[in-house]
């Protein structure tokens, strides 16, 4: 080819490919710049109190839809994650919710925030924010506590309640923790333990190994400690101990919060609501007042978990989440029938 030749045709081929249309890219999806179309995973903020911001998260889409309260005080919703690999499953909606003070939830610093009568209204707070027009509450431990408040002022949108692993009054609690104390630590442990406590040495390695190794192994979670699976503990790095302390005190042994004085036996019978209370035979709550806690119920449904302890989401999670997804399709469905007596198997 003539060399010449070659600018000439690459200019005409420049020309050409000036003259073709233009391939360009799809626009990409219209999206409409609202707050509830922006799309974050099913996480939420929720105004409380006027001022203040507390973390949601919906997981799952069902008619049954379920808040989930943790325990604590002071914990935060991760030790609860666990739920996911079971409601959504069954067609359910779940609902995680870090109470005001808790994981991604804010935390002001005035402790006057810190009590059951706030927490009560934060949760029906909570409820209109995310449009739970009818819904159903699970309560665990203090979360329990709370959520047989909530249920006893505001029974109006729930359809039923599981009650996990709660007694119904402190002072059954704190007796039962000390009778716990006396029937798990050795003669060596409970002379460490009392020398301990007479020097409030209640942040130290040797009360936390007392505390965590010999008692929450047995009636917390039935696991060694380090194979606790790790949504638990994500939630025991995250507490807050100013809320605990405010509310219960030090731990299970010192009781001293506001809640202390806390008892609930005689309004139980108030209840209407269907409820399921859940728990453990190996629970650091009594089972016998668990059993005492549904019978006062006059719409309840029981069930322990034979090698369940506190955490029997955890070590009997196959019966926990049997009991309580049967529960809540029998609500759901109209065919939930009361049981006064234990359902153990």
């Amino acid at each position: 080819m003539n060399m010449r030749i070659i600018p000439a045709l690459l200019a005409c081929s420049a020309a050409l490919a000036c003259s073709q249309p233009q391939t360009t890219p799809p626009p990409p999806p219209s999206v409409t710049a609202t707050a509830d179309s922006i799309k974050t995973g099913g996480n939420r903020l929720i105004e409380v109190d006027g001022k203040y911001k507390v973390w949601t998260k919906k997981t799952g889409n069902g008619n049954i839809k379920v808040l989930l309260l943790h325990g604590g005080p002071g914990f935060s919703h991760d030790y609860m994650e666990c739920f996911e690999d079971f409601l959504p499953q069954e067609g359910m909606e779940i609902y995680y919710y870090d109470q005001l003070g808790c994981g991604n939830s804010d935390a002001p610093a005035d402790t006057s925030l810190w009590n059951i009568a706030r927490y009560v209204e934060e949760v029906e707070q909570v409820r209109k924010g995310l449009g739970l027009h009818t819904f159903y509450i699970t309560g665990h431990s203090w979360g329990a506590l709370l959520a047989m408040e909530y249920v006893h002022k505001y029974p109006a949108a729930v359809k039923g309640v599981v009650l996990s692993n709660m007694t119904a009054g402190m002072a059954d609690f704190i007796a039962y923790a000390d009778s716990l104390k006396r029937k798990i630590f050795s003669p060596v442990d409970m002379a460490l333990y009392d020398s301990l406590d007479k020097q409030q040495a209640y942040t130290s390695p040797e009360y936390t190994n007392l505390l965590m190794n010999r008692l929450y192994t047995q009636v917390l979670c039935r696991l060694p400690v380090d194979q606790w699976p790790e949504p638990l503990m994500r939630a025991f790095k995250k507490v807050n101990p100013v809320i605990y302390n405010h509310m219960q005190g030090v731990d299970e042994f010192h009781v001293t919060g506001n809640f202390k004085n806390w008892d609930f036996w005689n309004r139980l019978p108030q209840i209407k609501t269907p409820v399921l209370v859940l728990g453990g035979m190996k629970d650091e709550m009594n089972p016998e007042s668990m059993k005492k806690e549904a019978r006062l119920l006059p719409n309840s449904r029981l069930y322990l978990c034979p090698e369940g302890s506190h955490m029997a989401m955890y070590d009997d999670q196959a019966r926990y989440f049997n009991a309580l997804i049967r529960f809540l399709q029998d609500v759901e469905k109209g065919t939930f029938k009361a049981d006064k007596a234990a359902q153990i198997q």
